[in-house]
């Protein structure tokens, strides 16, 4: 997997920076974010550096209810979703890639959780977050 970069904890990343950064990625970004900002108005975004990984992180919430977590790769960003294993039937049965169904069947534990992570290359990307939005947040 891609190293997060933005790992200066003295340069906040600014939209300047991570459209920098991101390159031709940039309008999936803005894809996501406007989808975020129009439908999810809710969400809270905070940027924090944190020394353990040596990056800047961008964690995305609903209340206190963590949604995702972003970081900033060269030439894209990704985004990565905990989801409880007992959404398994309702991840398997998304609209999601199979790529993306096969990271969560057979991908590293935290405790219940299970990671997913969408890395931006197309517009499909920004589709496959949304439905992992969904299914987030349809997880009591």
């Amino acid at each position: 997997m891609d190293t997060p970069i933005l790992g200066e904890k003295s340069q906040f990343p600014t939209d300047e920076v991570i459209f920098c950064h991101i390159g031709k990625s940039k309008p999936l970004w803005l894809a996501l974010f406007q989808y975020l900002d129009k439908e999810r108005p809710g969400f809270t975004q905070e940027w924090r550096y944190y020394n353990d990984g040596k990056s800047w992180l961008m964690k995305v919430q609903q209340k206190k209810k963590t949604v995702f977590w972003l970081s900033i790769l060269k030439g894209s960003f990704r985004t990565t979703f905990y989801i409880h294993e007992r959404a398994m039937k309702i991840v398997q049965g998304s609209t999601i890639s199979g790529e993306l169904k096969e990271q969560f069947r057979t991908g590293k534990n935290f405790g219940r959780l299970r990671g997913v992570t969408v890395v931006y290359r197309n517009k499909k990307d920004v589709e496959f977050a949304k439905e992992l939005i969904r299914i987030k947040l349809s997880i009591k």
